[in-house]
């Protein structure tokens, strides 16, 4: 009679995790940094505009939150496109509110910019295949649920 094969255990991975994950997004970031430059915009700002025309007229503190960022972070990334005059800030209901606004100068910046971002994409999708970029969502937006269980300390300064 023959055995049995016995269950291998499973392959543990090699390398720091962190060190992968950042080694892609570098690699990824320039790769939509220079298609955005083409058009004036620096993917941080191409997303921002894009959130502020999605969920805008919107508060500063919400329009951070849904991007997860400090508000500090938004403040800074927000003045150059105030600045550019493709956002507003104006006043909210009450005296102390203020609201985050999309300009028609900034719906323009924006579908221009959208073209660059698809070009980005479709390279992108051509490059890795679009099978593997599916399968790189999926395990992204897992990772992400998974991740969001742990507790805020342990998701912050875990290892």
């Amino acid at each position: 009679m023959q055995a049995e094969p016995s269950a291998q255990a499973p392959v543990l991975p090699q390398g720091c995790t962190n060190f992968k994950l950042r080694q892609l997004m570098r690699r990824v970031a320039h790769h939509y940094d220079a298609e955005m430059a083409k058009c004036g915009l620096k993917t941080t700002q191409y997303s921002l505009l894009s959130h502020v025309l999605k969920l805008g007229p919107i508060r500063p503190g919400d329009l951070a939150a849904a991007m997860t960022m400090d508000a500090s972070t938004l403040t800074r990334n927000l003045r150059p496109l105030v600045d550019a005059g493709w956002v507003a800030l104006k006043a909210g209901t009450d005296a102390r509110s203020r609201l985050v606004h999309i300009t028609d100068a900034g719906r323009d910046k924006r579908a221009e910019a959208q073209r660059h971002w698809k070009a980005a994409q479709l390279a992108l999708n051509e490059t890795l295949g679009v099978e593997r970029v599916s399968a790189l969502h999926a395990l992204v937006d897992d990772s992400l649920d998974l991740l969001a269980a742990l507790p805020a300390q342990e998701a912050v300064h875990g290892e």
